[in-house]
């Protein structure tokens, strides 16, 4: 049992790890922010249309930049979630077995 879980743990490591490479996107106003993540949740980029930057007053610019930024947000938990809950899924199956289930 101790081995299982200690797999389990490593798998997970391993996820977490890979979810460091792993990038998402959100952008608004199509295209004019785009903001980049890892699945892991740490912003990587940010980019602002030089056109639309010089348009844009500063209240704009920083509804629209948190905007794009809560959106790459969720779309990082989501994969960070699918990809725990598959480990997670495998981990309880494992020990299901080990308790004749």
């Amino acid at each position: 049992m101790l081995d299982q879980l200690m797999a389990a743990q490593q798998k997970a490591e391993e996820i977490k790890k890979r979810l460091d490479t792993v990038s998402v996107y959100a952008d608004v106003e199509g295209g004019a922010i785009k903001v980049t993540s890892t699945a892991n949740k740490t912003i990587t980029a940010i980019e602002i249309n030089e056109d639309f930057f010089k348009d844009a007053d500063k209240e704009e610019l920083e509804e629209l930049l948190l905007t794009a930024i809560n959106k790459v947000l969720q779309q990082a938990e989501n994969v960070n979630a699918a990809e725990m809950q598959s480990v997670t899924q495998n981990m309880f199956g494992d020990l299901g077995g080990m308790f004749g289930k």
